[in-house]
C-alpha cells in the first residue's frame, strides 16, 4: 500500500507539498478528467507527496472523495481524504471509515465540516453526531481493531487549525481544540488560508508553548480576484482576505497575464516564508484546470527559498484591532504569550447567570460531593414511577429551557461549555471547542448571534478558568437518553459523564495542554 504522504511528512528532512482537488458535481465528464489529469501530471511530477480530495465543500453535493480518491490511488498517487461531519451519523462514518479501510486509503483529514447547503429539493438537514475531536477518535479505536485483525497499518489522521482569528477569544478557543485533536490522536495539521506572517508564525509559537509536537502544512493558494472576494466576504469559514489584499489582487487582475504572475509569485513567497518559519510543508489550493500552474510555483519557491525573509512585509494584513498571541514578530522567535493583557467586558447576563450556574453546578451534581448518596437516592424514588418522572420534568425543563434554551437531549454538556447549551447555542452541536468558522466573534451559521465558545471563553476567562477549554474531551451525545431528564440521568450513573462505553473512557484518561498561569508567567487570566 502506498505510504509516501505518511512517511515524507514524518521525516524531518522533507519538505512536503500536497495538492487540494475539488471535485465536481458529477460522476463523469469534463470535471472528473480535469481533477484526473491534475493528479496524474502531480504524480508525474514527482513533487507532490499526496492529493486531498474535498468531501462536500460549503457543504453542498460533489462527487465522493472515496470514489474518485480510490481513482487517484490506483495510479500511484497517495491520497489524504477529507471526512467531515455534516452528513452522516455515527453509523454512517464508522462503515465508511471501514471501506476505507478496506480499500487502502487511510490518510484522512478530519474536519468538523461547513454548515449544510442545498442538494436535492433544498437546503439538506445537518447531522453533526459527532465533531472532529471524537471522530478523530473513533479513527484511532477503529484502526486499533484494525490491527488486531492482522492488518499493521492504521489510519494516519490529521486536523485542521485556523490561526486567522481576529479576538482573543476566538485565537484561544481554536488553540484549546487543537490540543484536544492532538490528545485525540491527530498525527499532522493543515493550518486555514491567511495571508498574516505573524499569524503563521504565532501558531508554530504556540505549538512549541504547548508541546505540541504535530507536523503541520500551512496552506498557499493561487488567489484570483473571484476567490478573494469569496473569503473577503467570509464564505469560506476560517479563511481570511483583508480589503486590502482584496483591492491589490483586484488590480493585479486587470490584466490577467499580470494577475496570473502575480498569483503565482504571491503563492511560492508564502510557500518560502512558511518553509522558513519552520512549517513541514504546504498544502497548495486554488488549482483547478491543470497542474502547470501549481508546478510554476513549486519552480519559483525553489528559485527563491533563501531570501524568505526579504518576503515578510508582503505578508502584513493584520485584520482591523486584530489579536496576536505573542509580542515578537517572524523571524525573531516567539517566547511567552500574552492572553489576558487586555481583558474584556463580560455580559451582565453572563457575569450573574455564570457564577449562579457553576455554584448551583458544585452543590448539586458533583459525583465527589458528600451529599451525592443523597441525590442519588432521592433519583432512584423519582424515577421509578410517572408521578416522579413527570415532578422532576416540571421541576427541571422550564428552568432550563429559560437560562439555556434546553432542548431536552437528556445528557447535559453545558459544564463544559462555560454553561451555555451546545445544542440550542451552536448549529453544529460542538462540545469539544469551537468549530473554526467563527467571524469577529459571531457564529458562522447565525451571523447575527455570538460563538458560544466566544462566549464561555469570556466566562471561563473572567473568572480564571480557560483551562477548561480543553480539559480532556467530552464523549458525543448519549441519543438513547433524547428527552429524558439530565437531572436524573446525571445522578443514576446513565449520561456521558458515567458511560462506560470505548470512548467515553478514553475521554475520561485523554489529558491535553494548555496555557496556563504556572506555565506561563506572562499569561494575566
Amino acid at each position: 500500500m502506498l505510504r509516501v504522504f505518511q512517511t515524507d511528512i514524518l521525516d524531518p528532512e522533507q519538505f512536503v507539498v500536497t495538492l487540494e482537488l475539488v471535485p465536481g458535481r458529477e460522476s463523469t465528464g469534463r470535471s472528473v478528467d480535469t481533477v484526473m489529469g491534475i493528479a496524474r501530471d502531480a504524480f508525474a511530477d514527482g513533487r507532490v507527496s499526496a492529493v486531498s480530495i474535498t468531501d462536500n465543500p460549503g457543504g453542498n453535493p460533489a462527487l465522493s472523495p472515496d470514489a474518485i480518491g480510490y481513482r487517484i490511488f490506483s495510479i500511484g498517487m497517495d491520497v489524504i481524504v477529507h471526512f467531515t461531519c455534516r452528513d452522516m451519523n455515527r453509523v454512517g462514518m464508522e462503515s465508511r471509515a471501514l471501506q476505507l479501510a478496506m480499500i487502502g486509503m487511510k490518510n484522512i483529514l478530519v474536519l468538523t465540516g461547513d454548515y449544510s447547503g442545498k442538494g436535492f429539493g433544498g437546503q439538506g438537514a445537518p447531522v453533526f453526531d459527532l465533531d472532529s475531536v471524537t471522530l478523530q477518535i473513533m479513527l484511532m479505536l477503529i484502526g486499533k481493531r484494525i490491527n488486531a485483525a492482522g492488518d499493521p497499518d492504521g489510519y494516519f489522521t490529521g486536523c485542521a487549525v485556523s490561526p486567522f482569528k481576529q479576538t482573543e477569544g476566538e485565537c484561544l478557543a481554536q488553540y484549546a481544540k487543537m490540543s484536544r485533536k492532538v490528545a485525540a490522536g491527530a498525527q499532522f495539521a493543515i493550518t486555514q488560508l491567511g495571508y498574516d506572517a505573524r499569524k503563521f508564525h504565532e501558531l508554530i509559537g504556540i505549538q512549541r508553548h504547548m508541546n505540541l509536537q504535530i507536523p503541520t502544512l500551512g496552506s498557499v493558494y493561487l488567489l484570483t480576484p473571484n476567490a478573494a472576494r469569496i473569503m473577503n466576504q467570509g464564505r469560506v469559514p476560517g479563511a481570511v482576505v483583508t480589503d486590502r489584499l482584496l483591492n491589490t489582487v483586484v488590480r493585479e487582475w486587470q490584466d490577467k497575464k499580470n494577475g496570473k504572475t502575480a498569483a503565482i509569485e504571491r503563492a511560492a513567497r508564502l510557500g518560502a516564508v512558511l518553509k522558513g518559519l519552520g512549517y513541514r510543508g504546504i498544502h497548495i489550493g486554488g488549482i483547478h484546470r491543470d497542474f502547470s500552474t501549481a508546478g510554476m510555483i513549486l519552480d519559483r519557491m525553489a528559485q527563491i527559498k533563501d531570501d524568505w525573509q526579504e518576503f515578510l512585509p508582503r505578508f502584513n494584513y493584520p485584520q482591523p484591532d486584530g489579536f496576536y498571541a505573542f509580542r515578537e514578530a517572524p523571524p525573531n522567535p516567539a517566547a511567552s504569550p500574552v492572553f489576558g493583557q487586555h481583558p474584556q467586558p463580560v455580559p451582565v447576563v453572563d457575569r450573574v447567570l455564570y457564577p449562579l450556574m457553576r455554584h448551583a453546578h458544585d452543590v448539586f451534581f458533583n459525583l465527589d460531593s458528600p451529599a451525592a448518596p443523597v441525590f442519588r437516592t432521592i433519583g432512584r424514588t423519582l424515577d421509578r414511577g410517572m408521578a416522579g418522572r413527570l415532578f422532576i420534568h416540571l421541576a427541571e425543563h422550564p428552568i432550563k429551557r429559560v437560562l439555556l434554551g434546553c432542548q431536552r437531549c437528556g445528557d447535559c454538556a453545558i459544564q463544559h461549555v462555560g454553561f451555555l447549551c451546545p445544542e440550542s447555542g451552536c448549529p453544529k452541536h460542538t462540545r469539544n471547542g469551537a468549530c473554526g468558522g467563527s467571524r469577529h466573534g459571531m457564529c458562522e451559521v447565525n451571523p447575527d448571534r455570538r460563538c458560544i465558545w466566544f462566549r464561555a471563553h469570556k466566562r471561563l476567562a473572567s473568572k480564571g478558568k480557560i483551562k477548561e477549554m480543553c480539559d480532556g474531551c467530552v464523549p458525543p451525545r448519549m441519543w438513547e437518553l433524547n428527552n429524558t431528564s439530565s437531572w436524573l440521568n446525571f445522578h443514576l450513573g446513565r449520561d456521558h459523564q458515567s458511560n462506560g462505553s470505548e470512548i467515553a473512557g478514553f475521554c475520561r484518561q485523554a489529558t491535553c495542554r494548555l496555557l496556563t498561569e504556572e506555565e506561563s508567567p506572562v499569561t494575566k487570566y
